[in-house]
């Protein structure tokens, strides 16, 4: 082996001996990092080691791609990518161009580049690992391969959607291009996106070598003049009827506000017309308009650094071993409790679903078999996975059976009397050193801890339903709830495979609260006479997965009476009157003067005529259209003030205390509330927005629509002292 004078700080490159000359290994291995990426001083270093293999080529007979990390590469460097504004789109652009031509210059040197896979490769990681004209993995089903960039409101820009398109076709690319698909090694194997599988990463370089000893001259599949693309080109008459209509699915998909799928869309059709090095150009032009917008830098700051920021537990208080659930109890065995037992299960944790009776318990442990019937039928679980599953869940009707639970969990009616009685009849079964929590999605911690003899160990567990999709789980501290248990609670949402958000207790909490200003906000629009499919439309068109009316019929408006009579007899308890919102006004009197009371009660503000397609009431348009003095709005002051109104109510949760990250606020914000994504959260939709921009709309909305909209100097100074740093 000969290692050649090195300045490089990201890659070394070595000379091996072989047959009749020398082979390059290029090793990725990024100082004082876990991971490879293509920062700024990898992209110089790059052009150096091409420099050097290009200087070497009359004795070389091959090279080799490798990692000196666990994984292969990580992709792009985002946070750098961060800090680019639209005013960087030239020099990104000229970047994107410059390490395409070194790829380049490897890919077509006509001798073997063998890419060397020991570990995971994503985004530019995979695109890196393209540049081989051979591909060799490690056999492992964890290791995972592929382009998720879309999700994070970017495209593969350095040669990932030319590539993937000439490799797969252009309907065959669109998996994995337009929703991220990931695939593992036996997975790219049978694409032929990977040529061979090893069982260690010690053989990885024995094979590399022994394939560059038999295929002497190499040539990437695009320039090779009989190469046709998978499936045809644009010009195929079936190709094209499927992309004729793509557009328009995108759109309905979309909703024009990611532009991140359209651009992949529009890459993968232009570069399909134009010859390999034109489609490159389009690409890298695309990419840098993306990657120096709004929408990628809201969801790079969302999706990877905030939700990393929780999944390494930076949310988690104290410094306790980490806790992992043996035998939980659940008490309530209707919807919500039911899916926690499911969720529970298929984690392998021995679950106690007890309800007043036994043939509730069993209905409750049925909803589990409903499911996992569902993933056999469609061979994603084997049977015998299904039955450990279900002898997982022991449904019962005796408290007694709680014993030994290491926690347990009351998930019944939102009633404060019977939350205390299920707590005072549990707890004594819990083990030693066990906790308590409440799956309550509205009622104070600490008032329902009052009903616990540990109230330390007493927090808030708030799933959201249905319970086998939703991955956001809200833990709530009160008062008394000590570190431990919090931290413990922390790491039983992490073992159920859901996302952990913590918050300190309050009304509401922080999702609940929240998401009670966007639907009443709706209800206070409609009072205000806006039609209510005007209300609608438009908050889906904002990125709202569903309208406020919609939510509010779906949830129960009798659940909303149900709240409101409750915080008023806890403000007249505390010698206080409560003063009820528009929104929450108009959704009384729907409920008790007009027997509105939802969609479990026959029909709130839609109907839902039986074997049809909801609709909205018809009497909406006399009762609340065009009431005197109503104001015209369009579009956007509608999806201000819904989208507005969550950010301010966000902003006040930070200055209250009520949250105390900003990961915490946009993570559960979208997987909360179904804030859009696209302003990657609530808060980061205030940083998106711009602050000063952001508090004086808010402030023109306060003076025109109440004090909803204002923000006091707390809450202003919340956002400014939270607002991140890249």
């Amino acid at each position: 082996m000969t290692t050649t004078g090195n300045t490089m700080q990201t890659i070394r490159y070595e000379l091996l001996d072989a047959a009749d000359g020398k082979v390059a290994l290029i090793t990725f291995d990024e100082p004082d990092s876990s991971v490879n990426t293509m920062c700024r001083q990898w992209q110089a270093d790059l052009g150096e080691a091409t420099a050097r293999v290009v200087a070497d080529r009359a004795q070389l007979k091959g090279v080799v791609l490798a990692s000196a990390k666990t994984s292969f590469f990580a992709g792009a460097d985002l946070k750098a990518t961060m800090r680019l504004t639209p005013a960087d789109a030239p020099t990104a652009f000229g970047e994107i161009e410059r390490m395409k031509q070194h790829f380049r210059t490897l890919e077509t040197l006509g001798i073997p580049v063998v890419s060397c896979l020991n570990g995971a490769a994503l985004g530019g990681g995979w695109e890196v690992a393209l540049v081989g004209h051979y591909r060799i993995a490690v056999d492992n089903p964890r290791i995972q391969f592929g382009l998720p960039e879309v999700t994070l409101g970017l495209m593969p820009g350095a040669t990932g959607i030319t590539k993937m398109t000439r490799l797969l076709g252009l309907m065959g690319a669109q998996p994995y291009l337009l929703e991220g698909k990931l695939f593992n090694p036996r997975e790219a194997l049978e694409l032929q996106l990977v040529h061979e599988l090893v069982a260690t990463p010690e053989q990885l370089r024995p094979a590399a070598l022994a394939r560059i000893a038999t295929h002497p001259h190499s040539v990437q599949p695009w320039d090779d003049k009989n190469h046709r693309m998978p499936g045809g080109t644009p010009a195929n008459p079936k190709v094209a009827a499927a992309l004729s209509v793509a557009p328009a699915m995108l759109k309905k998909t979309t909703r024009g506000r990611y532009p991140a799928p359209e651009a992949i869309l529009a890459t993968m059709v232009e570069g399909a017309i134009v010859d390999y090095d034109t489609a490159l150009r389009i690409e890298s032009r695309y990419l840098a308009r993306l990657m120096t917008g709004p929408v990628a830098r809201n969801m790079i700051n969302t999706f990877f650094f905030d939700m990393n920021a929780i999944k390494s537990g930076q949310s988690r208080p104290g410094q306790s071993p980490r806790y992992k659930p043996q035998k939980v109890g659940i008490l309530g065995a209707g919807m919500m409790g039911a899916g926690i037992a499911w969720a529970q299960a298929s984690r392998g944790i021995t679950t106690v679903l007890k309800d007043v009776t036994q043939e509730k318990a069993d209905a409750g442990k049925a909803y589990s078999a409903k499911l996992s019937q569902a993933r056999v039928d469609k061979g994603r679980m084997e049977a015998a996975a299904q039955q450990a599953l279900l002898e997982k869940i022991v449904p019962t009707a005796s408290a007694a059976d709680l014993a030994g639970c290491d926690l347990v969990i009351e998930a019944v009616f939102e009633n404060r009397e019977l939350k205390a009685n299920v707590t005072r009849e549990a707890e004594p079964h819990l083990a030693e050193g066990g906790f308590f929590a409440s799956n309550t999605s509205t009622l104070p911690i600490s008032g329902l801890a009052q009903a616990s003899r540990r109230p330390e160990k007493f927090v808030g567990i708030h799933f959201f339903s249905p319970v086998d999709k939703m991955k956001l789980v809200e833990i709530i501290r009160g008062k008394e709830t000590d570190d431990e248990t919090v931290a413990r609670a922390f790491d039983y949402v992490q073992a159920l495979g859901k996302v952990p958000i913590v918050v300190n207790d309050s009304r509401g909490f922080y999702t609940s609260r929240t998401f009670g200003t966007y639907v009443m906000e709706g209800a206070a629009l409609l009072g205000e006479g806006v039609p209510a499919a005007l209300i609608e439309n438009a908050a889906m068109q904002a990125g709202m997965p569903v309208g406020p009316l919609a939510v509010l019929d779906e949830t129960a408006l009798t659940l909303s009476v149900h709240v409101l009579d409750q915080t008023r007899a806890d403000y007249a308890t505390e010698g206080r009157s409560y003063q009820a919102t528009a929104g929450e006004l108009l959704v009384e009197r729907m409920v008790k003067e007009l027997k509105r009371p939802g969609r479990a009660g026959g029909g709130g503000f839609y109907d839902y005529p039986a074997g049809g397609r909801k609709q909205l009431w018809p009497q909406l348009r006399s009762l609340f259209e065009g009431v005197a003095g109503s104001e015209t709005l369009g579009v956007q002051e509608i999806q201000d003030r819904l989208l507005y109104r969550q950010a301010v109510e966000t902003a006040r949760c930070l200055a209250e205390g009520v949250l105390t990250s900003v990961h915490d606020a946009n993570i559960g914000s979208i997987f909360g509330i179904g804030f859009p994504a696209w302003t990657g959260g609530a808060m980061q939709f205030i940083y998106g927005t711009g602050v000063e921009a952001f508090l004086a709309r808010a402030d023109e909305l306060a003076r025109r629509f109440g004090t909803g909209f204002t923000l006091d100097a707390a809450a202003r100074s919340a956002i400014e002292r939270f607002q991140p740093r890249y």
